[in-house]
């Protein structure tokens, strides 16, 4: 019963943003209160699970959002983002864009959480696309499946590595690492590949939605043109955006190599400066250094307060996901859901099955792979997976179920959809499509190397 109303409450939330154009702030709101009855829970109590979700997934994301779009917004206006547009496309080329900006998600979002990596990479993908003339959809959907590759198959990101722990073989995370490296590859591979799909921007008029600044004013305004006048050098453009990542993935290594140890001094330097909202502000900092000229005060606030108009709807819908998905994690449906499909009998397909039905239930692809792994340990040896090299691809093909699939629940397809201004029918057809064909061409992969190697 809890199954059927969920699939029901998601149809309903995509017929009311996609056909009657509901705001989805105020969609996912209501899905979450009907689902939070349907789960029998209390109105009183629905509403403060409500708040807490909200709350909790804006603790996470909401200041980095924020910083992200303002750093952003100065990387356009002064030109920076064109200057890293044409540092990249002379070093890899302007043949394939798209497998470009899907390879540098594919490593950023190694040590970086994609939703992160994407506020941060945000601007250098709209860069890249205006100077390759690809659309921005395009562009978007590759950078977005890109980072959701080693999101959920390489440590150090959490997922993964609860996954492993969960599963037996936290010891060996080396080969963890190396396999979900080859997986995770094919995945962006085939996200590239959908993406390109969507190259052409003669028709990207139709599945974007307007500026949300002219909509804020009432009319329509011309995107102001970069301020070409101090052109910020290739060093400096980058480091807005590289000193965040490098300072992530030192926290990110520091927690890997302290986790069973007291962290000293060193650790706890990196460890601190590592935090997303913290590594952004840096960012900012560098940021402040590209604009120039007299007036230098007057435009970073106009930047700021453009950033933070910007920033304000999405930061409310990823919140109101956040929401709907900590109503769907209070309710029975994770444990109606693994007992049924314990018992299939699958094999490898069986955490796959699990981790996938687990992600499109409640939305976050951490919690499918920490609840799905733990469903899945006792079951490893009626599965034929107790070997080290088993419980590593038991590993993987959980991870290849919690990327199966993105959509209204998960905050990440918020996230994608509203940084890159697609239409909510336009994120269905083009991101959730591309998140399926990956979980899909991932077990495949995890298949192939089990009939190899176990």
């Amino acid at each position: 019963m809890l199954i059927a109303s969920l699939i029901i409450v998601v149809i309903a939330l995509v017929f009311a943003t996609a056909k009657l154009r509901m705001h989805p702030f105020l969609a996912l709101l209501l899905a979450a209160f009907a689902m939070a009855l349907a789960g029998g829970i209390a109105p009183k109590e629905a509403i403060s699970i409500i708040n807490d979700g909200f709350g909790g997934t804006l603790g996470y994301i909401g200041i980095v959002i924020a910083l992200g779009t303002i750093i952003g917004v100065i990387l356009e206006r002064t030109g920076a983002a064109i200057v890293m547009a044409e540092a990249i496309i002379r070093l890899l080329s302007d043949r394939f864009p798209n497998f470009t900006v899907s390879l540098i998600g594919y490593i950023v979002s190694i040590p970086v959480f994609c939703d992160s990596g994407y506020v941060i990479l945000n601007s250098l993908k709209n860069a890249m696309a205006k100077k390759t003339g690809i659309s921005v959809v395009a562009m978007s959907v590759a950078l977005a499946t890109g980072l959701f590759a080693t999101h959920n198959f390489v440590p150090p990101t959490p997922g993964p590595i609860a996954a492993a722990a969960n599963l037996g073989i936290a010891d060996s995370l080396g080969l963890v690492i190396l396999v979900g490296l080859l997986v995770a590859a094919v995945t962006a591979i085939v996200g590239a590949l959908w993406a390109s799909r969507y190259s052409d921007p003669a028709n990207e008029a139709e599945l974007l939605e307007p500026d949300p600044i002219s909509e804020a004013v009432g009319e329509e305004i011309e995107e102001p043109e970069p301020d070409m006048t101090h052109r910020p050098s290739t060093l400096a453009s980058f480091m807005p955006i590289i000193a965040p990542i490098a300072l992530i993935c030192l926290g990110s290594i520091a927690s890997l190599a302290t986790r069973d140890a007291e962290p000293g001094f060193v650790a706890d330097f990196f460890i601190f400066f590592g935090q997303p909202v913290v590594a952004l502000a840096i960012g900012v900092i560098f940021a402040l250094t590209l604009v120039k000229g007299g007036d230098k005060k007057d435009r970073f606030h106009q930047m700021t307060v453009d950033g933070i108009l910007l920033s304000a709807p999405i930061i409310l819908i990823t919140g109101a996901g956040g929401a709907f998905g900590n109503v769907l994690r209070s309710t029975p449906l994770g444990d109606q859901l693994g007992a049924m499909l314990t018992g299939l009998g699958l094999g490898l397909f069986v955490p796959f099955i699990i981790a996938a039905a687990l992600k499109s239930a409640q939305g976050s692809s951490t919690v499918a792979l920490v609840t799905a792994s733990t469903l899945v340990a006792p079951l490893l040896p009626d599965l034929g997976l107790d070997s080290d090299m088993g419980m590593v691809l038991a590993v993987m093909a959980v991870g290849a179920g919690a990327m199966t699939v993105s959509h209204a629940n998960d905050s990440f397809f918020w996230v994608v959809s509203q940084f890159s201004r697609m239409k909510v029918a336009t994120a269905y057809k083009t991101f959730t499509t591309a998140t399926l064909l990956q979980g899909i061409s991932a077990m495949i992969t995890i298949y192939i190397l089990g009939l190899i190697l176990v």
